[in-house]
């Protein structure tokens, strides 16, 4: 298993920062890869919510169903694969100051194993670097646009 940690700081309050990555239908927006990122059933957010992503890593295209195993307002946001590419994301948000949130992840994934899963993980290695600084980047400014435009 591979295990990424990152945290940021984004020019916004909590609550909006918070807003911003609970829905769903922003990710595509910053998230590096996420080509399609849609619910499966009513629920959208919160506890339990499900949803159908597509990561495109070139030239592999990563299909997963994950679920929200914790949700808690302005504070964690936690995902799980149920099928498909496995992963694991822990969202944490933390006031840094009324106008500015830390924003802590933890991403884990799991390739698999023989010849087929040691290829992927030599093409994912240096995507995976890349990916977490662009969205990191792409996360802040989309948050603090969302805020100034607020």
């Amino acid at each position: 298993m591979v295990d990424i940690h990152h945290e940021g700081f984004c020019a916004a309050p909590l609550e909006v920062a918070f807003a911003y990555v609970d829905d769903y239908r922003n990710a595509t927006d910053w998230m590096f890869g996420l080509s399609h990122f849609e619910p499966v059933g009513e629920q959208v957010q919160g506890l339990g919510a499900e949803f159908d992503g597509t990561f495109s890593v070139t030239p592999v295209k990563l299909h997963s169903r994950i679920r929200v195993t914790a949700w808690k307002q302005d504070e964690v946001i936690a995902f799980e694969s149920i099928k498909g590419f496995r992963n694991w994301s822990t969202w944490r948000f933390q006031a840094d100051g009324p106008e500015r949130t830390k924003i802590v992840v933890k991403f884990s994934y799991e390739l698999p194993g023989g010849l087929a899963g040691k290829a992927m993980g030599r093409v994912l290695e240096p995507v995976v670097a890349l990916s977490v600084r662009h969205s990191d980047e792409a996360l802040r400014r989309e948050i603090e646009a969302r805020y100034a435009a607020s």
